[in-house]
Order: C-alpha cells, then sequence, then structure tokens
C-alpha cells in the first residue's frame, strides 16, 4: 500500500514540475512579442469618468485583462490584493461598457483602477494579444517585468518590491 501511495505521489509531483515548467515556456514565448521601453501613458480616463495621472517616480503595475478570460477571473483577487499596497492600473479588454465593468467588479469586491478598452485600441499598441498580461515598470517608466498568464500575489508582489529598487 505504500508503496502505491509512493508511486500516486511521485507522478502527481511529476505533473505538477512539468505544467509549472509548461506554463513558464508558454508565458516565456507569448511575451517575447511584448512592446518593451517606457511607458508612454500619462493619464487615462477610468470607468468611473475620473482622470488617472501615473504617478511620477514610483514603480506601477499595468493589468491587462478580460471578463470572458478564466484565468484573469482567477488571477483577479491577486490584482486585488496588490493594488492594496502598490500602483496598480489595469486595462479591460473587450470586456463591455463602463456600467457592466462596474457591476463586474461590484459583485466581486474589486476596488482597483479600470480603464476600459472596449475596442481594443490600447492593447493593440502595445502589442498584447493574450490575456491575463501583467506589465512592471519600475519608478523611471521602464519595463521591468511582464508575465502573459497566470501570476501568484506573492509573485507580483516580489516583483514589486523589485522595481522599487
Amino acid at each position: 500500500m505504500k508503496q502505491k501511495l509512493k508511486k500516486y505521489i511521485k507522478e502527481i509531483l511529476t505533473l505538477i514540475v512539468v505544467v509549472v515548467i509548461s506554463s513558464n515556456v508558454i508565458s516565456f514565448y507569448k511575451s517575447r512579442t511584448l512592446t518593451a521601453g517606457t511607458l508612454e501613458i500619462d493619464s487615462v480616463k477610468l470607468i468611473n469618468n475620473l482622470e488617472y495621472e501615473v504617478p511620477k517616480n514610483k514603480p506601477i503595475l499595468i493589468h491587462l485583462w478580460a471578463t470572458w478570460c478564466p484565468i484573469c477571473k482567477v488571477e483577479a483577487p491577486n490584482i486585488q490584493k496588490i493594488s492594496e499596497n502598490f500602483e496598480v492600473l489595469t486595462i479591460a479588454v473587450k470586456s463591455g461598457t463602463s456600467v457592466e465593468l462596474k457591476d463586474f467588479l461590484d459583485k466581486n469586491g474589486y476596488t482597483y483602477n479600470v480603464v476600459n478598452d472596449n475596442y481594443g485600441e490600447l492593447s493593440s499598441k502595445i502589442n498584447i494579444s493574450a490575456f491575463p498580461t501583467t506589465l512592471i515598470y519600475d519608478k523611471n517608466k521602464n519595463l521591468v517585468f511582464s508575465e502573459v498568464g497566470y501570476t501568484s500575489t506573492i509573485g507580483l508582489w516580489l516583483r514589486m518590491l523589485w522595481a522599487e529598487y
């Protein structure tokens, strides 16, 4: 019985390692086409009609997501947690009207800043075609991290701390 249990545990661990490695390879492949360089956004209009000014001399996380994206929904609590301690601007791509986005946020208790990219114009400008995509810029607005796909809260937290220095 112990031998069978060890065998199953070994198979499960092997599967987890393969999945993690595969997802990182896919993320790297997808992120190769992202526009590198500096953040060119100074201000944007949020779904609540307020003008958001990108802070100077402070790192920022830009998160592109969609309400129709299942991975985005799983990652959303991570973005909420990070937004409570760091500067975060999210861009909802082709996800409906601002009213529909507000309803989605309210229903789930999310309070992060959201820009409605209803026609995908912003995401096209920075060459984003897969969701979720997370871009982290340092205090000088240089892209220091990019991630396509799910990222854990601790992964985001560590990247944001790194971007501060």
